[in-house]
């Protein structure tokens, strides 16, 4: 054997692995046989992020704790409706100032370390879409019906419980002291990332790419709600000569419910519990929502919910519902207390 076929002595025991930039992507395999890798992400992956060096094992666990997803995970495509071009968009659009702020503190002064920025334009994009959205669907309507409708579609809380139906909470980047406090869950930063997204998308793919994933995401399961709202409007405005106050609150049914009512001048809704059945950990209530006028106690609807609160709105959903529907200038048709309300 030659000196060129000699092999180099090996050192005792596994090799030492080279020190990974991105552990936090590290994917552990386990075989068949009991043995484990740990395999490093996919190259391209792995220039899509900001190359920093690991500094500690505190540090990296909380790195890991703060990734849930990755910016090429068809998975978050899917969930969005959208082939990203450049997943270092989406990637910045999820990730939150408290993550920069813990990992890297001097980023902070780098517009692009998170989706602050985004938020801002994205927040333009989707007053636009929504704008002219409601400008067509609603072409009877005046300036402040259609600010008023335009307000709840881009409100928080709207734009925070979308965000909860595309599991966006999920897909976040967050710090480790915000997600000890259930940042995932907070309706703030849930509606941020949201527009951010929104303007993530319209960076990527254009206006109309934007225009269709606000439709589809923002706008779309609003609708109903939105229609029946303004229906509800028309009836008011015929019954009290062609004027009214108009609630364009989108998941706001107790509003909405309310306003009807004193327009009509049918007075002020009262809830009631009824009943509550279950064990304290999986309870169940009954509210009734009612009227009273000349001392007498009239129920609109009554609906159940885990909180006395869903229960609520539910109540107020179908009473206002019933006022909706029904036709003519006559009252709404309700029951008395004591009687079976029906559900539409």
């Amino acid at each position: 054997m030659t000196s060129k076929q000699r092999s180099r002595p090996q050192p005792d025991g596994p090799s030492p692995r080279k020190e990974s930039r991105h552990p936090e992507l590290q994917e552990e395999i386990r075989h068949p046989e009991g043995r484990k890798e740990i395999r490093d992400p996919e190259p391209s992956l792995a220039r899509s992020l900001p190359q920093t060096e690991l500094k500690d094992p505190e540090e990296a666990a909380s790195a890991s704790a703060a990734r849930t997803f990755l910016p090429t995970d068809s998975a978050a495509n899917t969930a969005l409706g959208y082939e990203f071009n450049d997943p270092t968009l989406l990637h910045r659009a999820l990730t939150h100032r408290s993550l920069a702020y813990e990992t890297d503190p001097q980023s902070l002064a780098n517009p692009d370390a998170d989706n602050e920025q985004l938020e801002f334009l994205g927040d333009a994009v989707l007053g636009l879409v929504v704008a002219e959205a409601l400008y067509r669907r609603f072409p009877q309507s005046h300036e402040g019906e259609l600010t008023q409708l335009r307000a709840s579609l881009v409100s928080r809380k709207h734009l925070s419980t979308m965000a909860l139906r595309l599991d966006l909470g999920s897909m976040l980047r967050l710090g480790r002291g915000e997600e000890r406090s259930g940042g995932r869950a907070k309706a703030a930063l849930l509606s941020n990332a949201m527009e951010a997204v929104i303007a993530a998308i319209y960076l990527d793919g254009g206006l109309e790419a934007a225009q269709a994933f606000i439709e589809r995401s923002i706008i779309g399961p609003a609708l109903p709600e939105l229609d029946q709202a303004w229906a509800g409007h028309l009836g008011d405005a015929a019954n009290n000569g062609g004027s009214g106050a108009f609630s364009g609150a989108v998941g706001d049914h107790k509003s909405a419910l309310q306003e009807h009512l004193q327009a009509t001048g049918a007075g002020q809704p009262e809830y009631v519990l009824v009943s509550e059945t279950g064990p304290d950990h999986s309870k169940r209530f009954r509210v009734e929502v009612r009227t009273t006028s000349g001392g007498v106690s009239t129920v609109l609807a009554e609906s159940e919910g885990s909180t006395k609160k869903a229960a609520q709105q539910e109540a107020a959903r179908i009473a206002f519902a019933n006022i909706a529907r029904a036709a003519g200038p006559a009252a709404p048709k309700s029951r008395t207390a004591g009687s079976k309300a029906g559900h539409p």
